[in-house]
């Protein structure tokens, strides 16, 4: 489910690489990187394991795997799906795993009936079919292969005049105002891009439409970035993109049972309780079908920013292209298959690092998610080989191959809620991989795990360059920079003066998000990105051929994607004491607060020039009298926030931060001459310290999401929201919810920094 990234958003994001020191170093008699939580003595040994484990690993292996499992239909339900489970449960369990399926019945609709067509001025019906490619071998497959759809889309049958919404995101509204368009009563349509696809129909059914289609335009997703399939990567003119479209920024997982897990049998269900079931009916579909629909539209000419790459000129509407919509679901309770493997721990068996990433696809799945499965079923026979080969892990490791991520992050959000409790109790660690590609490692996580995630950085080597990680993702920054000035200056700075490089801020869209948001467990998702994407998302054309084409070619930057989790994995199972260190975390939530004070004025201000604008008819002189043009509305005005209980909690996290980093280094220094009993209690105090950062009330209207300093937004689904009770309601100018959440934040934060200094104390 997760999206693909460009190089250049991969630089908006940044990932936390630092140093250039591999490991292949150690043979030539060179001192190991500094680990967090060993001792010297002890990272010596880790680096040598750590080798033994490269050494274990192997592309073609991960090359078969993923073509053995893309070679049928992988969404829920399918027998290909089952059988795929199946397969992975034996490979665990012969590689000496304590492994088994855990089956949750969730709800999972699937198309029944499916129209598009045009009524007015001319006809035209939409084929809503992906043919079948020269040299891509299962895209001429059939069986079990649903067409395209939008999952937890309503049902409905509508007629009605047609307008074009861009992307159909907040602004793009905005602008249909200023255009005196209404699209009440109309069906919209909307392409891809610029926020995740669940927000169009949903926010088309607030403004009042009865239907949604969404499109993919080849500015964004086809010939306009580059040869289309089978020639080059990028999505050709008869793909659709699938997808979920359930309201996710509510709460994931099976609609009917949020925050507890789904039943392990079918049974009796009513509708009513599928909350996040949008109200509207929604259809994906290829330009090919979007082009005669677009291409009849009257209505003004859409701003600049609105034109898509379909050779014609691009319209608003309403009219005269009117449309007939239907779509009819399967409403059924369908099984999901989780495969849980775990190795229990020699010394801490109650303190578990959980590894994830999903199995099932929208068709076959190749590159998302099976690049990902294929890595993580690598590291989990490299380890199983070292096991055997004598080496005990200290903690447990669970691995897990989630199903049913795509339609809405089913598989791994109804274990989650399953096992809550205990899994607040034990993991220290959830770490999430999805669909992988080929160019920058992309790192996002909780910000405790950014030192770590630099060292652990440090001993891999990039298989295209044959540099680091790291050297190579600073050359990337820096030139980037010198190109653009203005884009990722401060990450070029840390680039160039050697400094660490930040970890992102998770959102949502793959399946960390329980854990984090909901369960308040510290969660790290990666995966490499920038070069090989194309038109494959969530396509028919998502096949091996396909990835081994493009995404990643040899499967090479599977097994760096395998050396990075499972280093991290590693480390994890057998430190001293647990790899967090929490500078970086206060020196982000500073960032934070800045960013939001300057929010603050940036919108105050904005009001203050809008009123002046419209006091001075500004907005109705300045625009063509021939062209419909309706001015914004008053704005309200922008109080001052008092950030004051945030700025006094800073200023303690910062100093709490500081000393345990420091008492950590000079624990690490003298060997860690813990006893067992103040070891054990350390680690305790460690594994909660991200649940500290929750709040049982959750945020404003979806109380499912608890974390205090990481949510997905409400209106950009996918994208991270930082401090969203606070951040979210200063967007949306709810001025009273944005002090509410200052204080809560405030509490938040001091709370965190008290238990942090119960850490220090066990560390002195």
């Amino acid at each position: 489910m997760r999206r693909m990234w460009s190089a250049k958003l991969l630089a908006v994001f940044g990932t936390a690489l630092a140093g250039s020191l591999s490991l292949s170093a150690l043979a030539a008699g060179e001192n190991p990187p500094a680990m967090l939580g060993f001792s010297s003595a002890d990272a010596a040994q880790q680096a040598s394991l750590e080798q033994k484990f490269d050494a274990l690993l192997s592309a073609q292996r991960q090359s078969d795997w993923n073509k053995e499992m893309a070679s049928g239909a992988n969404n829920v339900g399918t027998p290909h799906d089952k059988a795929n489970a199946e397969m992975m449960l034996k490979l665990f369990q012969s590689w000496g795993w304590d492994a088994r399926i855990e089956t949750f019945y969730v709800l999972y609709p699937t198309p029944k009936e499916e129209l598009l067509e045009m009524t007015a001025p001319t006809s035209y019906k939409a084929t809503l079919h992906e043919p079948p490619v020269a040299g891509d071998s299962t895209s001429t497959l059939t069986d079990h292969v649903l067409p395209p759809y939008n999952a937890y889309g309503a049902d409905g049958d509508v007629t009605a005049p047609l307008v074009y919404v861009n992307y159909g995101m907040p602004d793009d509204y905005k602008e249909l105002e200023r255009h005196g368009v209404d699209v009440k009563g109309k069906i919209v349509i909307a392409r891809y891009g610029a926020g995740w696809r669940g927000l169009k129909p949903k926010l088309a059914w607030q403004h009042g439409a009865i239907g949604c289609i969404i499109y993919s335009d080849p500015a964004d997703d086809g010939y306009m970035q580059g040869d289309v399939y089978p020639k080059g990567a990028f999505r050709p003119e008869e793909g659709v993109q699938r997808g979920s479209v359930a309201d996710m920024p509510i709460y994931p997982g099976d609609p009917l049972t949020p925050g507890n897990g789904s039943p392990a049998k079918p049974g009796h269900f009513n509708m009513d309780d599928a909350k996040t079931v949008l109200k509207v009916p929604v259809l994906p579909i290829s330009y090919a079908d979007a082009k005669p629909l677009l291409a009849a539209l009257g209505g003004e000419v859409v701003p600049e920013a609105w034109r898509g790459a379909l050779p014609f000129t691009y319209h608003i509407g309403p009219g005269p292209t009117q449309v007939h919509l239907k779509v009819l679901n399967n409403w059924e309770q369908k099984p999901v298959y989780d495969v849980v493997a775990m190795i229990k721990g020699s010394e801490y068996p109650d303190q578990w690092i959980v590894r994830g990433n999903h199995h099932d696809g929208w068709v076959f799945g190749s590159d998302d998610p099976l690049t990902g499965n294929v890595a993580m079923l690598d590291e989990a026979q490299a380890i199983g080989t070292l096991v055997k080969q004598g080496w005990k892990p200290k903690r447990t490791l669970v691995y897990a191959s989630w199903d049913g991520e795509e339609p809405g992050l089913l598989g791994s959000t109804e274990w989650a809620e399953t096992h809550a409790e205990e899994l607040q109790k034990k993991a220290v660690l959830y770490f999430n991989t999805d669909n992988n590609s080929h160019g920058f490692l992309f790192a996002e996580g909780s910000h405790s795990l950014q030192e770590m995630f630099n060292q652990v950085s440090k001993g891999v080597t990039d298989p295209e360059t044959h540099v680091s990680l790291d050297a190579r993702k600073r050359a990337f920054l820096r030139v980037n920079s010198f190109r653009d000035p203005d884009e990722n200056g401060d990450q070029a700075t840390l680039a160039a003066t050697g400094q660490d490089l930040p970890l992102g801020a998770l959102g949502s869209g793959s399946d960390y998000t329980a854990f984090i948001d909901h369960l308040g467990i510290t969660s790290l998702d990666a995966g490499f990105f920038g070069e090989g994407e194309g038109g494959d998302y969530h396509s028919l054309y998502d096949s091996w051929d396909h990835t081994n084409r493009f995404s990643d070619p040899g499967f090479k930057y599977g097994v760096a994607l395998s050396e990075v989790t499972g280093h991290t994995v590693l480390r994890f199972a057998d430190a001293d004491v647990l790899p967090y260190s929490y500078g970086a975390f206060a020196d982000t939530v500073s960032k934070y607060i800045d960013q939001m004070q300057k929010l603050t004025s940036g919108v105050r201000e904005h009001n203050e020039q809008l009123d002046k604008l419209l006091g001075a008819n500004a907005f109705v002189l300045a625009a063509d009298p021939t062209v419909t043009y309706v001015p914004p509305a008053q704005a309200q005005s922008a109080p001052f926030l008092d950030f004051s209980p945030l700025q006094n909690a800073l200023v303690k996290l910062k100093a709490s931060a500081a000393a345990y980093d420091t008492a950590l280094a000079a624990a690490q220094d003298g060997g860690f001459k813990l006893d067992a009993s103040k070891r054990a209690a350390l680690d305790k105090q460690l594994q909660g310290m991200e649940q500290d950062l929750q709040y049982d009330g959750g945020l404003p209207g979806r109380s499912w999401f608890k974390h205090m300093i990481y949510a997905p937004g409400l209106y950009t689904g996918y994208g991270a929201k930082t401090m969203p009770g606070v951040r979210e309601a200063i967007d949306q100018q709810q001025w009273d919810t944005a002090n509410k959440y200052i204080g809560i934040d405030a509490q938040v934060l001091t709370r965190f920094s008290a238990e942090l200094d119960k850490a220090t104390a066990l560390l002195k």
